[in-house]
């Protein structure tokens, strides 16, 4: 054994790997990690146990990941998974059956919270609750290093039991927990492997040589019995898992049972509790029990199968209340899982016991000592509280404790530091390593976990960093923090940062403030905390440093190096040495020039300047509180939320079905961006590509009357508007900075000689620019007619898109955008589970609104697997209540109604399904409506009421259904294909960022041959999926491939056309992506390159076209006149595969530029029939 700083993910995949002949995989947060380190270690030649690799392969969904599984144990090769929340339950058929035929496997699922009112990544029970019935045993652990352990133990019993097994730990708090564990090597697992049990299992495989027959149907007569044959199984499980740990506790001197019990040996109060909440218990019960009281903890190992004779035999006779504690809901039950299956042990027992239970930490809310003293207290109540709730307030149906202040129970000599960082600053990835070097060169333990809010990028970070002379135990956040580190000025304004820091502790802080600046930049309440606790304040200009050093906002090794510099944790010159071997190791794939460039980021720490700041800071007075109209909704459920406090919002903050309003991110204004575009009038050829490509709606152009300009700031700028349909208006183009995200693209694309935009520093031009912003803003809208089926003209159509948490320079935002911007007062949306529905739809802020008469997208989301059904089904219902009114319309022209509604009814007839015609009828019918009710009466006046009752309806629908690729090539493709198929009138956009953006960058079907993507370690080995091409295959479908930057107005007119279509269409969209390792603030340039170097196509098919007697395929480029080898090496993705597998790379790019040719060449031919 040697000892190791790693995460839980990893813990885990480590013992899997040894273990398993082949691993079937899907990607799906938290657990993907596990198969990506498989991955990369079978990439560069790990043997397993056996001597051979594993051989990892990723399927569709994981559901065909579970029958992968299932085929493959039936086949003799020991195999496993790893998974979480809803991938859990699409396993749950082949589960059943795996388990029905007593195949030995270990499911290692990160444990979450299923999608219900909302989606949450976040970690609790819910999901392995959902799988007690299908007979795998369920093994629990509740830190990194059981995690290792406790796989050991399930893959060692699995083979012995020949009963399946789940082992599980909660996700992101021990799933991302970066933790130093003592590492068990692969030799010293082999000789605890019963080798004849393996035997066996191998000798059960289906073979021709000595054929048998597995999975029959059974009728009513034998199934019954057949189900019973296996109880011996079950029964004999615990003893084997009991004797394994023994096993696995002899070797490495840490010992498990299916139940242990820590706390006083007479205790009369205890918890009973699995996961990582265990740990919390383990530490607040040790505390408690120093300060004179008699409690306990029960933990909970190996839930299933349930031994009633383990769990009595640890149970101290003493006790006479248990608190059962259960991280998940079963509305409607009496009780959640563990507290039945407790409960039901000692009713049978006879015991006269009190049992309370109580949900807590559902999708990883905070579980701290505090809450468990409130239970404990509870239980000391003559009549406890059952069925309770704790750590949130239930002002509704009043089930929660309450919470008494904080305990401070961490052990001695821990020093806890934190950090606020912006998501994509580099601020995570450098504590990581921070966490490492400490772990891997000192010998004390370290810990780290990383709190993130739902942005893609440029949301804040939180990193928590212990480290101390013994194991810590606490999978909690910090809340008494000896160092705090703000990587972002305008943090201090927003949140409270310094909340917690003890006295004499050391903020950092990165700014570009002089002391004398720091006077009014720093509000009062951060200064009194820095001088009332007399805390020594560093400050260092980050941001220039790295922009100096050409690294824009990665400024996370200036800030590294100047918390080693600061903290002494280790001696400087080791720290920054260890540094400069992370970096290498971190960058060295993006070339010498990033580890150079970083290399120099450390050594710049000498900037880093102590503030001598003054006693008066102790007695500032805090400003006076702005006020402002915002919707109660904004002031009493989102700004708590944003300001880090919506842990202590109550029930009743909530609506129950998990219903939220639109049009609310214009109220954050989170001013990250280091750099804004600046409108410089007199170069603006007045194109509009830049608010055409601004991936957040930050930047748009203006018209207004001279008169509406009269009160306008000094600074804003306006010229003549230039067109005919724009004679005597003016026109400016103004951005939101505090909105911008300072991506640069719109700055890029500008075709002017002279450059309109110019990229400025935020803090240089903010107040200005704001001024001007908010003075646009509120303009009233211009008489102007331009129509939006240019580019020029959709760009004065408001985006109802606007201001997401996407990250910045982002390919898909624009393609959303634009698609409001046309359809979106009409539009119904259903958004597939992947990156588009994070920015699209994260709490607390919905970036979907609204337009000056209250119209705007209705927005949606199901799962990941099943959007183009859950679209399809939104149609249906829409058709359904459209036809209802036809049948309403067509009997009301038979009645007594006055003439001018029969005319428009009879208009609405007509042109029901138009855009404009059913715009003009519905109108019209509103407006005789009214009337016409009040002068009715009878079936007529029934007739005429429905029919007001369904008037939103009127207006043709606009029904679109938005997904990644990862859905639309893979997990949802079937669903896809289907509604395709079926001829419904939706519209279909697909934003193909070639992999599984959201989920951190594995390979889908959409990756093309050669990428280095994660589950594709050393470059994909097989050709891009055809979608398009696949589609077309039924002659009725209208299919395009866009991309923006390649030509903006290919993409109109394909957008247009899709919608206008009456049928199904599907638009495939280049969008360049992050992960692919490109510079973000060119990449709409990418596009361009992409198409230009024959990587991607752009064409429409219109069966439209055919009934018109053309060719309905329309090749929209020109011949390939890029260098493709030279576009893919423009690229991380591709480059790192000649750096790391030089021995195959020139070969899989090669058969990446033939793919591409032949594609090209194919659709040529397409073209060119007639």
């Amino acid at each position: 054994m040697h000892k190791q700083t790693i995460d839980g993910n990893t813990a885990t995949a480590h013992v899997a790997y040894a273990f398993s002949d082949v691993a079937a995989i899907y990607p799906i947060t938290p657990s993907s990690t596990m198969g990506e380190v498989a991955d990369e270690w079978s990439a560069h030649g790990r043997k397993n146990l056996f001597g051979q690799n594993l051989k990892v392969v990723e399927l569709q969904s994981e559901a065909g990941a579970a029958g992968a599984v299932h085929g493959s144990l039936a086949a003799g090769a020991l195999t496993t998974t790893f998974t979480a929340s809803q991938g859990l339950l699409l396993m749950i058929p082949n589960m059943y059956k795996i388990a029905g035929e007593l195949l030995p496997t270990v499911f290692h699922v990160s444990a979450r919270a299923l999608a219900a009112h909302a989606l949450s990544i976040f970690g609790d029970h819910s999901d392995v609750m959902a799988t007690r019935q299908t007979g795998f045993a369920l093994l629990a652990s509740s830190s990194v290093q059981e995690a290792m352990d406790l796989a050991l133990v399930a893959h060692l019993a699995t083979v012995k039991a020949s009963v399946p097994f789940v082992h599980f730990f909660d996700g992101f708090r021990t799933s991302h927990e970066i933790s130093k564990v003592d590492v068990i090597e692969y030799d010293e697992m082999l000789p605890l492997l019963d080798m004849q049990a393996v035997a066996n299992f191998r000798k059960r495989a289906l073979n021709p040589e000595r054929p048998h027959q597995q999975g029959t149907a059974q009728n009513p007569d034998i199934y019954f019995q057949g189900r019973e044959a296996s109880n011996k199984y079950y029964a004999a499980t615990p003893a084997i898992v009991a004797d394994v740990m023994k096993q696995v506790g002899e070797l490495t001197g840490r010992h498990y049972q299916p139940f242990d019990y820590y706390g006083a040996p007479d205790a009369q109060h205890i918890v009973v509790i699995m996961g990582s909440g265990a740990d919390t218990v383990e530490e607040t019960v040790n505390y408690l029990n120093k300060q004179g009281e008699k409690v306990g903890l029960l933990k909970v190992r190996l839930y299933r199968p349930f031994s009633a004779e383990h769990f009595l035999t640890v149970l101290p006779a003493s006790v006479t209340k248990i608190a059962v504690l259960d991280r998940t809901k079963e509305p409607g039950s009496i009780g959640e899982p563990l507290y039945q299956d407790v409960c039901t042990v000692l009713s049978q027992q006879q015991k006269q016991v009190t049992i309370v239970g109580g949900r807590y930490g559902l999708g990883s809310k905070e579980f701290t000592p505090n809450m468990v003293k409130a239970i404990f207290d509870n239980l000391k109540a003559v009549q406890p509280k059952n069925h309770f709730t704790v750590g949130i307030e239930d002002d509704v149906t009043n089930s929660s404790l309450p919470i008494g202040p904080a305990l401070d129970i961490a052990s001695h000599g821990v020093y806890r530091a934190k950090f606020f960082g912006l998501g994509s600053d580099g601020t995570v990835g450098a504590n990581k390593n921070s966490i490492k070097i400490i772990g891997d060169n000192t010998d004390l333990y370290a810990q780290g976990y990383f709190v993130y809010d739902s942005k893609k990028s440029g949301g804040i970070t939180i990193s928590h960093l212990r480290f101390g002379p013994s194991p810590i135990k606490a999978p909690y956040l910090i809340d008494q923090a000896d160092f705090i580190a703000c990587h972002n000025p305008s943090y201090v304004t927003r949140y409270d940062v310094l909340d917690g820091i003890k006295d004499g502790g050391v903020f950092l802080l990165n700014s570009p403030w002089t002391l004398e600046e720091m006077e009014h930049e720093l509000p009062a309440n951060l200064k009194r905390t820095i001088a009332q606790k007399k805390l020594r304040f560093y400050n260092i200009d980050a941001v220039k440093i790295a922009h100096d050093l050409g690294l824009r906002g990665r400024i996370n090794t200036v800030l590294q190096a100047a918390f080693f510099k600061i903290a002494g944790v280790i001696p400087e010159t080791d720290a920054f040495r260890y540094i400069k071997e992370a970096i290498k190791k971190s960058y060295g794939r993006k070339g010498e020039k990033v580890v150079a460039m970083n290399y120099a980021a450390v050594d710049s720490v000498n900037a880093l300047e102590l503030i001598n700041y003054p006693a008066r800071w102790a007695e500032a007075l805090d400003e006076a509180a702005a006020t402002n109209a915002e919707p109660a909704y904004v002031q009493n459920v989102i700004r708590p939320i944003l300001a880090l406090e919506g842990d202590k919002l109550p029930v009743s903050a909530f609506e129950p079905g998990g219903v939220v309003p639109t049009g609310t991110t214009q109220y954050e204004k989170r001013g990250i961006a280091i750099e804004i575009p600046v409108w410089a009038a007199e170069n603006c050829i007045q194109c509009n590509q830049c608010s055409f490509v601004c991936p957040h709606a930050a930047i748009r152009p203006y018209l207004a009357q001279t008169d509406d300009l009269a009160d306008k700031p000094e600074s804003l700028k306006h010229k003549n508007a230039i067109g005919r349909e724009l004679t005597g208006l003016q026109f400016t183009m103004q951005v939101s900075p505090l909105d911008c995200t300072g991506c640069g693209n719109c700055a890029d694309v500008c075709p002017a000689k002279n450059k309109a935009l110019e990229m400025k520093p935020l803090l240089d031009v903010v107040e200005q620019q704001n001024a001007n912003y908010q003075f646009v803003h509120q303009l009233p809208e211009a008489p102007a007619t331009m129509s939006p089926t240019t580019v020029k003209g959709s760009q004065f159509r408001q985006p109802l898109f606007e201001f997401s948490g996407a990250c910045a320079g982002c390919g898909e935002t624009p393609y959303v955008k634009l698609m409001t911007q046309l359809f979106g007062d009409r539009a119904i949306i259903a958004n597939a589970t992947g990156c588009s529905s994070i920015y699209g739809g994260s709490a607390p802020t919905c970036p979907y609104t609204v337009n000056r008469r209250g119209h705007g997208p209705a927005w949606a989301n199901s799962l990941f697997e099943d959007n183009a059904e859950y679209g399809l089904g939104m149609s249906l219902a829409v058709n359904q209540k459209r036809d209802r009114i036809t049948d309403l319309a067509t009997a009301l022209q038979e009645s007594p109604i006055t003439p001018a509604l029969k005319t428009a009814l009879e208009n609405w007839l007509a042109g029901k399904d138009d855009t404009e015609a059913s715009k003009a009828a519905a109108n019209a019918v509103r407006t005789e409506l009214a009337p016409a009710l009040e002068q009715s009466e009878g079936e007529v006046k029934a007739m005429l009421s429905e029919l007001n009752d369904l008037a939103e309806y009127l207006v043709k629908k606009s029904m679109w259904i938005v997904g990644g690729d990862g859905w639309a090539y893979d997990i949802g493709y079937g669903g896809l294909d289907h509604v395709l198929a079926s001829g419904a009138n939706v519209n279909v956009l697909v934003l193909d960022t070639e992999v599984y953006s959201n989920t951190g960058g594995q390979s889908s079907k959409a990756t093309p041959t050669g990428a280095v993507a994660k589950f594709a370690a050393s470059g994909k080995k097989t050709r891009k999926k055809d979608l398009g091409m696949m589609a077309m295959s039924y002659g009725y479908v209208y299919v395009a491939s866009v991309a923006m930057g390649a030509s903006h107005n290919q993409l109109l007119k394909a957008m247009l056309e899709a919608e206008a279509y009456d049928g199904p269409s599907l638009i495939i969209a280049y969008a360049p992506c992050i992960n692919h390792g490109i510079d973000m603030s060119r990449s709409q340039r990418e596009g361009k390159l992409a198409v230009e170097a024959g990587y991607w196509p752009l064409y429409r098919y219109n069966p439209e076209l055919t009934l018109e007697g053309k060719n309905p395929f329309v090749l929209d480029h020109k011949e390939p006149s890029g260098d493709f080898q030279e576009f893919l090496r423009g690229e991380v993705r591709y480059a790192t595969l000649l750096r790391q597998f030089p021995g195959h790379a020139e070969e899989l790019l090669k058969q990446a530029e033939a793919d591409a040719k032949a594609r090209h060449a194919h659709y040529k031919r397409l073209a060119e029939l007639v």
